[in-house]
């Protein structure tokens, strides 16, 4: 029980569409809301009544009424607005208000019905229109209703009410009626501003049939209740005026004849034109809702609208209605005045405009000839339609035609057409034709593989107006409704239809985002381009190439190639830059698509040059060197090239060769400054602990140890006993030079700084570079050995050489020969306690057989050869001779040398 109480409360309108939080306007005593469908998303618009609005605004005049007539009066409401509804429900014509859900109570007790959406009444446009020329004309006040949607957004709506407006209007209007008339067999009873809604489309339609009924000559049997005079004529102070017959717009055969027919609404069609060109717009007569006044008011020719006073109009009248219509209309006698298609048949109807939108209404019913002529002739007169008709009711009528295919090039040359001359494009483009666009060609998609010429023909209208639709859409909507349009001129098998698609992709690039142009866009360019086997297809592909790398291919010839600093990019180049794909992309795809290519056509060579040119200012030198260079080496040797374009390809390639080259030479220049850079850090930290205790093998410590027992002073490195060279280290400055402890010093001993020692002799000087004596394998190699002539003392002790002054030294005990072959390595000390006598005498040193020898200082040479035994003899008396000599001690010549003195000429 509880149950079934719940759902007599329950609205099926509430429960089933979202309805705006406050009305977009108000008609009578009707607030119509904004809303749709929950489940379809269909948009309509709610009408609610509410039971207060019963209550006059003072309260009534005179002694509050008993609650027992007043109740009788509100019941008499309720039902004359059910009544309204219900005929709704039943009278179905383009010209009467489509009802969508049927009227119910609401949990206030008030009533409620859905209709298609509308935009507001005839009275409310009206209403604006007076305001707007209040203040100042259509540049003071735009005429525009700002509403809220269903969803609580805010949008404008653009209304205006121009001559084309109302002629489409009242034949809209007249159309009704005449349904109303003939078919329907009812008087509408209260056709007045309040009664006639303009819906989405700017279609004027009749509402506010409450006081409805059969006319008075009618014999067929009707449910519907006539209409009684005595009744709606009163005027009851306790209710508002808008649930009342509006006098200011009824007929005299009501109010003077108290006769019901049709011809009493042509005679309120009239007044409601008059209402239309007057100012304030409002009928001509004001009756204030008493039938005493509308009497006085008709008893005079002066104050009945005739055409002798331009009907009480303010303002002048067209002359097709001062002169045919209204005279034919605002008549007293019922007899005389024209029915609802007479009205229609006159003269004020017949321009090309209005027959242009009569056409139209009726298009559906036409034949396939009739209807081409039509789309055939209709460019020529788009612009002379106000732009509101052309959105609201030419537009939408165009795309109800697309689904006949034989028209569809026909129809959206005009649909591309009305877009342009739009303000509002953007938002008519996206709510109306790119959602019809994608069900004409995608809706169908894979459904057949024959091939529809009607279809591809409308493909190729799309196709060339690519550039209109991405400025009249997101990159979403693009995204969503337009690229598969666009792939599907591209997988066409009509050369044409592929090459316009093809010719799109700048106007791509710049609606698109990166992911989707690499990953939806470039893989299908691809692929067209590798299978096509046109020519014409094969160039337009590699000019899609050269946008797809940043390029533009209106003036892909006259572009620089970007590698000399003056490279200047078109406007198209320059918004498309952020699209362009990326290294990886040209490098490993665009690439080895050129270098597939067979032909060697000179229109595909060269346009395969403008891609190279923006591949050279993407890809890497290495890239360009090792793979760009060689393909382009062998497109320049093509045998169809003429000179000028072999010139081209040698131009991109001396300007890329010139780029790897200045590219390479920068790495170098950077590669040798760090090297420098590293050098100089060296010498900094030679001073420093860390160098000190560098454990690496240029060992700055070891090499002073070898020049401290060497008694070599500053002297470069020397060689170990192994005679292993030593890597070279910074000079360290030296203040004194080591010398043994048991030497004597001298300043003389000090040898030079590069190795060599001066030799005095015979007043002169001598420099020569000491080089080791090593042993040879074995003795028995060595020739006889003879000691030298001995020199005199003074020549002796002018002898120096960089080892310094050594005494002599006696052995306690006898020593191995350092040249024995029983040692392992020769050591220095075998020189120093060796025992024997230098001769008195030493003859004067001749230079050096080989001092160009290509044996190093540090290196040990060879064994002496047989003729170089009486050379190094000589030498060797200047090793042992000098600590003698030095000492100023008398050799004698006789005495007979052991040990190492018989081979002294060695040392």
């Amino acid at each position: 029980m509880f149950s079934s109480a719940l759902k007599s409360f329950t609205s099926n309108i509430s429960a089933n569409y979202t309805i705006s939080s406050t009305p977009t306007s108000t008609c009578g005593a009707w607030k119509v809301y904004d809303g749709k469908k929950k489940s379809t998303g269909k948009a309509v618009s709610v009408f609610v009544f509410e039971r207060r609005s019963l209550e006059p605004p003072g309260g009534g005049l005179g002694p509050r009424s008993s609650s027992s007539s007043l109740k009788k009066v509100h019941e008499e409401v309720i039902v004359r607005v059910k009544k309204e509804s219900n005929l709704l429900a039943r009278l179905r014509h383009p010209s009467i208000l489509e009802l969508a859900e049927p009227i119910e109570d609401t949990r206030s007790g008030g009533l409620m019905f859905a209709t298609e959406p509308v935009t507001a009444s005839l009275a409310g446009l009206l209403q604006d229109k007076d305001d707007q020329e209040k203040a100042g004309g259509v540049a003071g006040r735009p005429s525009r209703f700002v509403v809220e949607d269903a969803n609580g957004q805010l949008r404008r709506r653009e209304l205006e009410i121009d001559e084309l407006e109302i002629q489409k209007g009242l034949l809209q209007v007249a159309q009704g009626l005449e349904f109303l008339h003939e078919s329907a067999g009812l008087v509408h009873g209260n056709l007045t501003p309040d009664s006639i809604y303009v819906n989405a489309k700017s279609d004027w339609k009749i509402a506010g049939l409450a006081f409805a009924g059969p006319p008075d000559t009618s014999d067929a049997p009707s449910n519907i209740p006539p209409i009684s005079l005595s009744e709606v004529l009163y005027h009851d102070p306790r209710l508002p005026r808008s649930l009342q017959l509006n006098m200011d717009y009824t007929s005299p055969d009501f109010v003077m004849d108290t006769s019901v027919s049709s011809a009493a609404d042509m005679f309120s069609l009239g007044l409601l034109i008059l209402a239309l060109y007057n100012s304030p717009h409002s009928s001509p007569l004001k009756t204030n809702s008493n039938i005493t006044t509308y009497k006085k008011l008709f008893s005079s020719s002066s104050s009945a609208p005739t055409s002798t006073n331009n009907f009480l109009s303010s303002r002048p009248l067209p002359r097709e209605l001062l002169t045919d219509v209204l005279p034919r209309l605002i008549t007293r006698r019922p007899g005389q005045r024209m029915n609802a298609r007479e009205f229609q048949q006159s003269q004020f109807f017949d321009n090309i405009l209005v027959s242009s939108i009569r056409f139209l209404d009726t298009l559906p019913a036409k034949t396939p000839n009739e209807k081409s002529q039509f789309m055939r002739g209709l460019p020529k007169i788009l612009d002379q339609f106000p732009r509101t008709v052309l959105e609201k009711k030419v537009l939408p009528a165009l795309l109800e035609e697309t689904k006949d295919r034989e028209l569809l090039f026909l129809i959206l040359q005009n649909v591309f057409k009305i877009i342009k001359s739009l303000p509002s494009s953007r938002r008519v483009f996206t709510e109306r034709v790119s959602p019809k666009l994608r069900d004409t060609f995608i809706g169908l998609k894979g459904v057949t593989n024959e091939r529809d010429t009607a279809k591809e023909a409308g493909l190729v209208v799309v196709l060339e107006n690519i550039e209109l639709i991405g400025e009249s859409c997101s990159g979403k909507e693009f995204k969503d409704d337009i690229l598969p349009i666009v792939h599907l001129g591209l997988e066409s098998h009509t050369h044409s239809i592929v090459d316009k698609a093809l010719s799109c992709l700048p106007t791509i690039l710049a609606a698109l985002d990166f992911s989707t142009i690499k990953h939806e866009v470039f893989p299908v360019v691809a692929a067209v381009f590798s299978k096509t086997s046109s020519l014409g297809i094969k160039i337009r592909g590699l000019q899609a190439f050269v946008v797809l790398c940043g390029g533009s291919s209106n003036n892909t010839d006259e572009m620089g190639d970007g590698l000399d600093g003056a490279f200047q990019t078109s406007k198209s180049a320059k918004a498309n830059s952020n699209a362009v794909l990326d290294k990886y992309t040209v490098q490993e795809k665009i690439v080895p698509l050129l270098k597939a290519m067979k032909t060697k056509e000179p229109a595909v060579m060269m346009a395969a040059l403008a891609v190279f040119k923006q591949v050279g200012t993407i890809a890497d030198t290495d890239f360009l060197a090792t793979e760009c260079l060689p393909v382009l080496w062998a497109f320049s040797l093509g045998p169809l090239l003429d000179v000028q374009q072999f010139q081209e390809y040698m131009k991109l390639i001396k300007s890329l060769s010139s780029k790897i080259e200045n590219e390479q030479m920068r790495k170098l220049r950077e590669l040798s400054s760090n090297s420098t850079a590293s050098k100089n850090n060296d010498l900094m930290n030679v001073g420093s602990t860390d160098a000190f205790f560098s454990s690496n093998g240029d060992d700055v410590g070891g090499d002073d140890f070898a020049r401290l027992v060497l008694g070599k002073g500053t002297a470069a490195k020397v060689p170990d006993m192994l005679g292993d060279s030593l890597r070279p280290q910074p000079q360290r400055s030296q203040t004194s030079t080591p010398v043994f402890g048991w030497s004597t010093p001298s300043t003389a001993s000090q040898g030079n700084a590069n190795g060599t020692s001066t030799v005095h002799g015979f007043g002169q000087s001598q420099t020569s570079t000491f080089q080791p004596a090593v042993p040879g394998p074995s003795l028995n190699d060595l020739a006889t050995l003879k000691p030298t002539a001995p020199l005199s003392a003074g020549v002796g002790s002018s002898r120096t050489n960089s080892f310094g002054i050594m005494a002599p030294m006696q052995p306690s005990r006898p020593q191995p020969s350092p040249w024995s072959t029983n040692s392992n390595a020769p050591k220095m000390q075998s020189f120093a306690n060796s025992s024997y006598t230098p001769p008195q005498s030493i003859s004067p040193l001749p230079p050096p057989p080989n001092p160009m020898s290509s044996f190093s200082q540090f290196s040990i040479a060879p064994p002496p050869s047989q003729g170089q035994s009486n050379m190094q003899s000589q030498y060797g008396n200047g090793l042992g001779g000098s600590h003698n000599m030095a000492n100023g001690a008398h050799v004698d010549p006789n005495r007979k040398k052991t040990g190492l003195d018989g081979y002294e000429s060695l040392l």
